[in-house]
């Protein structure tokens, strides 16, 4: 019994997620057709279907899909590499975080997109500013994240590596980077998450280009509603799926944890 209700729980949880989607959805269809809000500005759901049906086969809808992916994952990468090598700098040194955390801490208040005119000036308005203003979104929770997770490694078996006289490295290796590891993880979510956000960010503000948002934002000009929706659909379901496929990546990754 007890193994059943554990089968059944998955899927009424699933079931719970859905409910709100599928509640939007209905107002969503009645009030286009009811014109409880002007067809033109909020289109029918089935116009909305024929328009994806239409970009993924005939239109470039894919192609779109892949350019913000493509950025999304190059500035992903950079600011996640930087961001572990930054906060594990700053969470082993004391000279590091006396130098550098003060001003870290200060330019992360600063809101992202307030960013954009200055990378603008260094980088222009093409692919390199775009990853950019990418790798800056995900640099953030990541430095934080490997920081913590640095700061907090056990003391008990800090004190097993200085009795085994284990050099700088392996201090590294096989102390302080498994016990920052969840909290590196963590980071790395994060990441993922508010790159994909930074990415459409990047592509609605910047230079027009191949990406979801150049689709979003050649709808709106062009007044193609079903266009719009269509984009911004794409987005929050790329964007659920980059989070659970995140999540489950740390779940796995974790799994030698104790809970």
């Amino acid at each position: 019994m007890m193994a059943a209700a554990d089968q059944v729980s998955p899927l009424r949880r699933a079931a719970r997620g859905v409910v709100l989607p599928i509640l939007l959805l209905a107002f969503w269809e009645a009030a286009s057709h009811l014109r409880l809000i002007d067809p033109r500005i909020l289109p029918p759901l089935e116009l909305v279907a024929r328009t994806a049906v239409r970009q993924v086969t005939k239109e470039s809808l894919l192609y779109h899909l892949a350019a913000s992916l493509w950025r999304d994952l190059a500035g992903f990468l950079i600011g996640t590499v930087i961001g572990i090598v930054f906060g594990t700098l700053l969470g082993l040194s004391r000279l590091a975080e006396r130098l550098f955390a003060p001003t870290f801490n200060g330019v992360r208040q600063i809101a992202i997109l307030a960013w954009i005119p200055l990378i603008s000036v260094w980088f222009g308005f093409g692919e390199p500013a775009k990853i950019v203003f990418i790798m800056a979104a995900a640099l953030i929770p990541v430095v934080l994240n490997t920081y913590e997770g640095m700061r907090s490694a056990s003391l008990q078996f800090l004190e097993v590596g200085r009795a085994l006289k284990f050099t700088r490295w392996q201090m590294l290796t096989r102390i302080y980077l498994p016990s920052a590891l969840p909290s590196i993880l963590t980071g790395v979510h994060l990441a993922l998450i508010y790159s994909w956000v930074a990415s459409v960010g990047a592509e609605y503000f910047m230079t027009v280009g191949p990406g979801i948002g150049g689709l979003i934002i050649a709808g709106r000009e062009r007044f193609q509603m079903d266009l719009v929706m269509l984009g911004i659909l794409v987005l929050g379901i790329v964007g659920y799926a980059i989070n659970r496929a995140a999540a489950a990546l740390e779940t796995r990754l974790l799994r030698w944890r104790p809970t």
